[in-house]
Parts: C-alpha cells; structure tokens; sequence
C-alpha cells in the first residue's frame, strides 16, 4: 500500500516525536518525586562480582561546556553516578570538568563511581595518564579504570595485569578492564579466560545483542564475574536512512508513551547481564529523556522487540558492525576501516563533526591518501553486513580531511 506524502520532513516528525515521547514520559517522573524521595531511586545492579552495585545509567559525556556543572548536579540529583570519561576526551577538559564538580562539591566524591580510559601505547604511559586523570579530577582514586579501545585480547597482556595490580595495591584503581568498539566478541570471550579483569564496556544494542556470538560472549563474561557496561546503545550507522521501517518504529514507540531512542535502552536493559548503560548526555533534555526511561517500569512486547530486529536487519548495509578482522584482513594494505567506520558514525549519526575530524585526521596522511584508492571488492564481499566499504571509505576522506591535509 502506498502511502500518500505529508509535509511533515523526516527530521520534523523525529523531533516532534521525541519531544512528545519525553514530555509523556518526563511528567509522571516530576508528579512521582513530589509524592516521595523513594520514587527518586535509579534502579542499580551488581557489577560483576565486585561487591559493587551501579546504576543501569552512566554519564557519558565528552564534557567542554557551560553546561557542565548544571549537568553533573542534576545527574547526581537523579541518580546517575556512574561517570564515564576518558584521558583524551575534549582534549582533557572533559576529565577537568568533573574536577571541577568534585572539588566544589567533595562530599559527592564517595557518591560517584568514577570511571576515566587511557589510549596509552606503553605501559608507563599509561601511569603518566592515570596520575594525570587523578590531577584533573581532583580525586585519589579511580573506580574503574579501562585500557581504551582494544581489538584483540593480546592487546591487554601480564605486564598489563602487573601494572593493574600494583595500581590497585596503590589504591590509585579498585577495578580495572578495557573498553572494546571492533571484534568485541573475541574480546569478551578471550577477557572471559583470563580471570583478571573486572570489567569491559563493548559497543551493545538492538542490532548486535541477538546474534549468537555476542549472547555467548556476554554469557561468557556473566559467568566469569565481569562487569558489563554497554555503549552505542542507539546502533546508529554510518549511513543516513530515510526507511519507512524507522518512521513506522518512532510511531509505534510513541504511541506508547516513550520514544524510539528511549526503546533502544530499555530493550538493551532488558537483558540482566549488562550492569549499566554509558550514555553521552550533553544536554539536559537528553538526560531527562534517558532518566525517564531507566526509571520507567513498562517493558517492551515481543513484538516490539522483533520489530526493532526486523529493522536492524532490513538495514544492516548501513551499519557497521565491528567485525573489522573480517574486513581489515581482505586487504593488502594497512587500513583501520573500523575506526574510519566510527568516525562517520560520530560525523553523520551523532552530529559531532569536530570530533569525528579530529580523530580521522590523527590517521598518518599517508594511510589517508592510499585509502581513497585502494580496492575494497574482497573486504566488501567477506563483510557480513554487505556494507558498501569503499564508497564509505572515499566518502570518509573527502567529508574529514582538514584544510591542506586533503588528498587529491
């Protein structure tokens, strides 16, 4: 059935939509905390075998705004004490900002479980960043701290698990693990076996969480104590869809009372063996909406859920799913197509173009230039989501490269 054109835009209805999902959502929140403090509560659970308990939502914010303090105030008024930054996020100022919540409010410190990351390649880099991540943050200790960004499980090795020791005997960590955006899988199940690490927060949401590979790593990790914290939780790709399937899906959720984004979390949350959610919220109506929906008890339907699985595979060509040692391995050449995959995703789907092109541009100039002209047709035919690699690669090069820095 065809159906007739409206002059609603796309981005007009998902704006409408989301702003009506929040209000929905937001004003029971308001009625309920006038009732009482209990009706306040973020829900929490157990981080793996720590002994520690968190909240289902963590603060992910690359914080370099005026908003900053009001954020991190009203995050902790509402329960989000899981902090998440890292060493090299906004340059610093984003660990510098929580610094400064902490140092005018220092009692808050032992409310916040405070979580920072190191992109450090040695060892005894890694110390100068941790020591410096407690300097910014005005704090003696890191609640957990993570080795950012690995792809495979030999990225973390003994000396790693020595260094984390004697950091925990120091009383500088309590917990130690890694984040992971590619190859998550392998990473878990290899992190699984080890026995030494605490937690690890993966890329994780509707499109990934029901494939059988990532319910055997998450099953993996569970078993072996491991706090689990996802982040991308939204599955946004790297290219811009304009389906039907995505128009019918934020008109479904809002009817319900919350909107499609809203759907996303509550359906990762669904599962009891991700501790919390990271979340960037760098705005107040963003966590508004997010709070909203953690403390909302209603649950989707199998049917809600197998409509979002429906989706995610009617458009898997626009989503990478981090699987870069099928794609990385086809080619001759060194390419990080994962990481130029994740910086298209913060360009187009997040609208954070600084950030995406600050990134991409840290890629050798020489890697850049050969990237445009390589021949991805056996990445392209090994690639699981049959994702348009070389397309997107060109696209990559000619939308994030500054100024004289272009290839030609």
């Amino acid at each position: 059935m065809r159906h007739n054109k409206r002059d609603l835009s796309r981005r007009d209805f998902l704006k409408t939509a989301g702003l009506a999902g929040v209000g929905t959502m937001i004003a029971p929140f308001k009625h309920s905390s006038q009732a009482s403090e209990e009706a306040w509560t973020m829900p929490t659970r157990p981080f793996g075998n720590s002994g520690i308990h968190v909240p289902i939502l963590s603060f992910g914010g690359s914080l370099n705004t005026s908003m900053s303090p009001l954020l991190l105030s009203q995050a902790v008024k509402w329960g989000v004490t899981y902090w998440d930054t890292a060493h090299s996020y906004m340059g610093g100022n984003s660990e510098k900002a929580i610094g400064k919540y902490l140092g005018k409010f220092p009692a808050n410190r032992k409310k916040i479980f405070l979580v920072t990351k190191s992109w450090a390649w040695t060892l005894e880099e890694m110390t100068h960043e941790l020591n410096e991540s407690l300097e910014r943050m005005r704090t003696d200790y890191i609640d957990l701290f993570f080795v950012h960004g690995i792809s495979d499980i030999s990225d973390i090795d003994d000396d790693t698990r020595m260094w984390a020791e004697k950091a925990k005997s120091e009383g500088k960590i309590r917990l130690f693990g890694f984040s992971t955006h590619s190859n998550m899988e392998n990473c878990l199940l290899g992190a699984a076996k080890l026995g030494w690490v605490d937690g690890i927060m993966m890329t994780y949401n509707f499109r990934l969480m029901h494939t059988d590979h990532m319910r055997r790593a998450v099953d993996a990790c569970a078993k072996a104590g491991i706090g689990l914290t996802a982040m991308k939780t939204q599955g946004d790709g790297q290219v811009t869809t304009n389906s039907e399937g995505e128009l019918e899906l934020a008109g479904r959720f809002l009817k319900k009372g919350f909107t499609d984004a809203q759907a996303k979390l509550k359906a990762v949350w669904e599962n009891q063996q991700i501790a919390s959610i990271c979340s960037e919220m760098p705005n107040m109506t963003i966590l508004m909406s997010n709070v909203a929906a953690a403390m909302n008890k209603t649950e989707l339907s199998s049917t809600d859920k197998n409509l979002m699985f429906q989706y995610a595979r009617e458009t898997r060509s626009d989503y990478c799913a981090g699987c870069t040692a099928i794609c990385e391995s086809a080619l001759h050449d060194r390419v990080p197509i994962g990481d130029v995959m994740r910086y298209l995703m913060y360009c187009r789907s997040y609208g954070d173009r600084y950030r995406a092109t600050m990134h991409f541009n840290e890629i050798p100039e020489t890697v850049r230039r050969e990237m445009a002209r390589l021949d991805y047709s056996l990445a392209e035919e090994k690639c699981p989501q049959q994702i348009s690699i070389g397309k997107l690669m060109r696209e990559a090069v000619d939308e994030m490269t500054i100024g004289d820095n272009k290839t030609t």
